[in-house]
């Protein structure tokens, strides 16, 4: 099992999450173990209130379940939902390492209380981007935030296309960001696109279908190949 790690602690080595939306289920607790146990450096969980996105998935409960099943492991929550100030302290509750959430649902000074609060609360924060939304007008923000979450698919669904032209907005935030922020790529992340991923500057890939969709003995190879 990997030790228990902050975004911001050294070295800046590239970081797998795997993305529980595509993990079975039914044996949720040693799908998340065994992926821990494969190399993954945290559990991505996306939680969708069915409004901000066309699906449901993930509450709290699981993360308390998580937590329970397995205490060191960092529980990144990616939160998908309309109402972001009511759902950080529901996750923080419920045992969330580092919540994201959607620019789309704030403005930017809104964007900057809910990542101090967040920050207050003692988890690590990111704002995330859907891919159609410019990068430009929340590079001001981004000072206030751990990590900037960058959907490269449309969000709802695993298993979706990755959508390369949002490397364009991976470059842009690493060149006038430099390294003391994480970047995360969310969204047909797999062997395939880690390179160009890692070399546009992302540095957390949270890849879903890629690992799950592997049978076990895969697994460690996959991730490995993600983080390069």
């Amino acid at each position: 099992m990997p030790q228990p790690i902050s975004l911001k602690s050294p070295p800046r080595l590239p970081l797998v999450g795997a993305s529980l939306l595509a993990a079975d289920w039914a044996r949720l607790g040693d799908e998340a173990r065994g992926v821990l146990e494969a190399g993954a450096d945290l559990l991505h969980i996306d939680v969708m209130d069915g409004h901000f996105v066309p699906n449901l998935a993930f509450g709290p409960d699981v993360c308390v379940a998580l937590r329970r099943a397995i205490p060191d492991a960092y529980l990144d929550v990616h939160l998908m939902v309309t109402d972001p100030a009511h759902f950080i302290p529901v996750y923080v509750e419920a045992g969330a390492d580092h919540v994201s959430f959607h620019a789309e649902t704030v403005s930017p000074e809104q964007a900057r209380g809910l990542a101090a609060e967040a920050h207050g609360l003692g988890v690590e924060v990111g704002l995330a981007i859907n891919p159609e939304t410019p990068v430009e007008p929340w590079l001001g923000v981004l000072d206030a935030f751990d990590l900037l979450l960058v959907m490269s698919v449309h969000p709802g669904y695993a298993g979706r296309k990755f959508i390369p032209e949002v490397l364009k907005k991976v470059r842009t935030a690493r060149d006038i960001l430099g390294p003391g922020i994480r970047i995360e790529l969310d969204g047909g992340v797999g062997p395939a696109k880690a390179e160009a991923i890692r070399d546009a500057g992302g540095d957390v890939l949270a890849a879903a279908s890629a690992i799950f969709a592997r049978p076990e003995p895969d697994r460690p190879g996959v991730i490995r190949e993600l983080r390069g």
